[in-house]
């Protein structure tokens, strides 16, 4: 295969990598086809993996150079390329397999939308890959490029160091299936099949996610129910921004083809586009379980705020005629001057009599809510 390099004005027109570190598309006025290299990016490794139906053989690669005598054979050459943290080997990957400036542009700097580009000798397919945290809540989201030609896949990750490809190693390793006996196009229908199928656990997380943050929303809502459903919806919005491009890229492999793709390969395409979709429908249930789990906790908070006001209102009843009780017999008029000056102040049982009315009126008085039922909910008050 033909080495070219890129214009060496361009590269002298870019501008320093320095300048674009906190930057994740082009600076305004750098010229086409600019790599942006960031500053915590992974030091660039590269894997080959040369197999036919006899034989399989792992090699790391010092140099991007080292895979053209497996390029032009008949085995099946997949060359991983992991991390994006080396420029100058990135540059030479690109005349390696005569990538244009804008394409390898698009393969560095991430993240880019899903989405499918035919050239005269290769087929380009950027996707996202989706992968569960095992020691926290979350995800991580990268993305990764296949370069497709006749004898070889060259696949672009963000990070060496999680993917979810290793069941594919070790189906062509141990020779597992029928993998070693088809093309390359055939091994990019299985990790394109592995990206997909690695939304299902993470979506499976989210789904005992939802379910617990339904007990807790209807038994104790607090504001830190609502930070996790915000939260929840969020990382669900994000999901989607993933699969629904890859979707429709996936539509475009089945429905107008490639000559690098066989016609058996897009049969299996078509289960790819399958679980898409599948993955597509589980991200739109647990968005609106997401939804409807705020208008839950709203309800919950608006219940739970009427029953306090409901105990309030009872207390404040059974005081109310207290007050007024005691207000009467505070104000101390005079029985000297007029019979009609509260005559109970001279009563030797006054105070006694008093009080035993205060008593008889708020008792009366709980007994008639307690018969209403005002007070059934007052434990689950109480509990929260």
């Amino acid at each position: 295969m033909t080495q070219r390099r890129f214009p060496e004005a361009e590269l002298a027109a870019q501008p320093e990598e320095e300048d674009l570190f906190d930057y994740y598309y082009d600076k305004q006025g750098s010229a086409p086809g600019f790599i942006n290299i960031k500053a915590d990016a992974t030091p660039t490794e590269i894997v080959l993996i040369d197999y036919n139906e006899a034989n399989a053989t792992r090699v790391p690669l010092a140099t991007p150079e080292a895979c053209i005598p497996f390029l032009d054979t008949e085995s099946v050459s997949w060359v991983d390329v992991l991390g994006l943290g080396s420029k100058d080997v990135l540059l030479r990957l690109g005349d390696v397999f005569e990538l244009h400036p804008l394409l390898l542009e698009d393969v560095v700097n991430v993240p880019q939308r899903p989405k499918i580009e035919d050239y005269e000798d290769h087929l380009v397919i950027i996707l996202q890959m989706v992968l569960l945290k095992e020691e926290e809540t979350g995800f991580w989201i990268e993305q990764v490029s296949f370069i497709l030609g006749k004898h070889y896949l060259l696949t672009v990750q963000e990070e060496p160091q999680r993917d979810c490809f290793g069941p594919v190693r070790d189906r062509i390793r141990k020779n597992k299936g029928i993998i070693r006996k088809q093309k390359a196009d055939y091994l990019a229908y299985t990790l394109l099949d592995a990206i997909i199928d690695g939304f299902f656990p993470v979506l499976e997380n989210y789904g005992e996610r939802i379910e617990e943050l339904e007990d807790e929303v209807v038994t104790n809502p607090t504001r830190q129910t609502i930070q996790k459903i915000y939260q929840i919806r969020r990382e669900l919005l994000a999901l989607r921004r993933s699969i629904w491009p890859q979707r429709e890229a996936i539509n475009i492999l089945i429905r107008d083809g490639s000559d690098l793709i066989s016609p058996d390969v897009r049969i299996y395409l078509r289960d790819c586009y399958d679980h898409t979709v599948q993955v597509i429908d589980m991200v739109e249930t647990y968005r609106e379980l997401a939804s409807g789990l705020m208008d839950v906790y709203l309800s919950s908070v608006g219940n739970k705020m009427n029953e306090i006001m409901k105990f309030l209102t009872i207390v404040s009843s059974i005081f109310i005629p207290l007050t007024f009780i005691a207000g009467i017999y505070g104000m101390n008029f005079n029985t000297e001057k007029s019979p009609w000056n509260m005559p109970e102040l001279e009563w030797y049982w006054g105070y006694p009599a008093c009080l035993a009315a205060m008593l008889v009126t708020a008792g009366g008085l709980v007994y008639f809510f307690w018969r209403r039922g005002w007070f059934e909910n007052f434990s689950t008050i109480k509990k929260n």
